[in-house]
């Protein structure tokens, strides 16, 4: 089985579109490249319903939508017969992250994405020289800091999938295998999964998350995904997310309905 479990439902244009119609062209994308389905899992700080958590403009300038749709356009698609999975990608609000996800536990997700993006008030992803990079100089503090933050997400228990782990290897700075030995003792010890994302293809580090360090280090299982933004990317690049995962000892897939992880044959 193979799915794409982390996308954003957009119009082919790029547009946000969280309507069932706009579900149509990633599923058949998703055909196209024998995938078998489609977990949407649209930024959390999209919507209104959130706005309250975000001390970040760039959060607060984006959080107009409407929950709510989004979950109705995701479950009249299902209902359809399409095979979609309903998700979201929550970033971690640290000593808020309960009080989050009271306010998202009503909505019937199959899985939600954990994420940090955010290292204190500093972007781990704004650019090369930017963001958190510009303010800790020191690459390795900025690796600690990622780690403890996304190790804290992984104990939480609110989370299903840990997105794009190593994302602050974005620009081609990479952690030490001390900080990989530390985000795979806390993934082990949550029993999350770990996402492997085509994603990183794309960005300046040109190769997949996580490193495969994280994958030897830990036994979690894994899901598959290609962090679309628009329908042509879903499923881009997977022959190579699953070669990682078959050198590293994966030949299984997690698949997720009503937040319970089930593993299937992968391929």
């Amino acid at each position: 089985m193979i799915v794409d479990y982390h996308t954003h439902l957009r119009n082919e244009r790029g547009g946000i579109d969280h309507t069932s119609a706009a579900v149509e062209p990633f599923v058949a994308r998703a055909h196209e490249r024998g995938v078998d389905e489609v977990g949407f899992t649209e930024h959390v700080y999209y919507f209104q319903q959130t706005k309250d958590f975000w001390p970040w403009t760039y959060y607060r300038e984006r959080c107009h939508f409407d929950l709510d749709a989004y979950v109705d356009a995701l479950v009249e698609a299902k209902g359809r017969g399409l095979p979609v999975k309903v998700g979201l990608e929550v970033d971690w609000t640290g000593e808020r992250a309960d009080e989050l996800a009271s306010v998202l536990e009503p909505y019937p997700w199959d899985f939600v994405l954990g994420s940090v993006h955010m290292v204190g008030d500093h972007a781990i992803d704004h650019g090369a020289g930017l963001g958190i990079w510009a303010e800790v100089p020191e690459e390795e503090e900025v690796w600690r800091r990622y780690v403890e933050m996304v190790s804290a997400a992984a104990r939480s228990g609110h989370f299903d999938v840990l997105s794009h782990p190593d994302l602050a290897k974005i620009y081609g700075v990479r952690g030490s295998d001390e900080r990989y030995e530390e985000l795979a003792a806390a993934v082990d010890e949550a029993d999350v999964a770990l996402e492997i994302s085509t994603a990183g293809l794309r960005k300046p580090v040109a190769e997949l998350y996580p490193d495969g360090r994280l994958l030897r280090m830990s036994s979690a299982p894994v899901t598959l995904a290609s962090d679309a933004h628009e329908p042509v990317l879903v499923g881009e690049d997977f022959d190579a997310a699953v070669a990682l995962a078959r050198a590293n000892g994966r030949d299984t897939v997690a698949v997720f309905d009503a937040r319970s992880r089930r593993q299937e044959p992968l391929g």
